[in-house]
């Protein structure tokens, strides 16, 4: 069994459709997932289905090479920290973009109970937006 380290962690390692089967493996339930306001698909969704439907998906059509690189992780208790980096390039536009990221998970009995993602939104919306 993996530890709650260990769990996060794992969700940053594979492509989007690896990390997809992770998410249906730890989240719990009724996890809430919050993306951050500004980020094309802000809001918080709650449940693996919602949660896919409004961001995993989105991700995996709406973008080429879309990663989230996490470089440092920090723990404290059930609580996970990741800093990192976004990455990809928006289809509909062709521009690349680079935008840091922090994302805070909560966890309980090795289920994923909430996420919420701290990005600079702007640099991501200059990807989106046509010139």
């Amino acid at each position: 069994m993996l530890n709650n380290l260990e769990i996060i962690r794992s969700t940053y390692e594979g492509d989007s459709k690896e990390n997809g089967v992770k998410y249906q493996t730890y989240l719990a339930k009724d996890a809430e997932w919050t993306e951050a306001a500004g980020f094309p698909y802000a809001g918080t969704y709650v449940g693996y289905d919602e949660i896919s439907k409004n961001v995993f998906y989105r991700l995996g059509t709406e973008w080429d090479g879309y990663k989230a690189e996490a470089s440092e992780f920090y723990e404290d208790g059930d609580t996970i920290v990741a800093v990192g980096v976004y990455s990809g390039t928006y289809k509909k536009t062709g521009k690349y973009f680079e935008a840091d990221f922090v994302h805070i998970w909560q966890l309980q009995n090795q289920k994923i109970m909430k996420f919420k993602q701290y990005v600079d939104s702007h640099l991501v919306q200059q990807a989106i937006l046509p010139e």
